[in-house]
């Protein structure tokens, strides 16, 4: 199946680069987050502070390994990567793209790491998340896109660029 599938941390820009990605490519574009919200009927972070980060998780690999796709962008949450079944299921139906972007600029865009949904630990640390998760992205990336100091549009170049040489199925 010919799809893109976006993983990084939160605040890494999947789902602004997704979208726009999606309309250069002429394909359809799927926020992973919104449709566990819309499956739950709760905001991500009411999940979360419901079932705790490994119920979240758990919600988030069954949404994503039941999405059925083709020519689309799927924009992951920033924990899909806990999810084996999930990233196995993705590997199959698409290629994974990493975002990469420095903790620093990642901290400069998020807010409240609980307001904005994002499945941590309690005490956890953006630092500890991001050293947790970034073998993971990698481990899971068939491509990584190194964007920082990129706009949206150069960012979504690089993306196009390098999926249509090196990454299409």
């Amino acid at each position: 199946m010919d799809n893109i599938v976006l993983i990084g941390m939160p605040g890494c820009g999947k789902s602004t680069i997704g979208i726009v990605l999606a309309k250069v490519l002429g394909y359809h574009f799927i926020d992973t987050d919104l449709l566990i919200q819309e499956r739950e009927n709760k905001l991500l972070s009411e999940i979360i502070q419901e079932r705790g980060p490994d119920g979240f998780n758990s919600v988030e690999n069954e949404v994503i390994s039941n999405i059925s796709a083709n020519k689309t962008v799927i924009a992951t949450g920033g924990s899909a990567v806990y999810g084996k079944g999930a990233m196995k299921y993705m590997a199959e139906i698409g290629t994974i793209i990493y975002i990469r972007l420095p903790l620093a600029e990642i901290r400069n865009r998020l807010g409240d790491l609980t307001e904005r949904g994002i499945s941590m630990k309690a005490g956890q640390t953006l630092q500890e998340i991001y050293d947790e998760r970034t073998p993971l992205y990698e481990k899971y990336a068939d491509i990584i896109i190194d964007t920082e100091g990129l706009s949206i549009r150069e960012s979504v170049m690089l993306i196009r660029e390098s999926y249509l040489k090196n990454g299409r199925r």
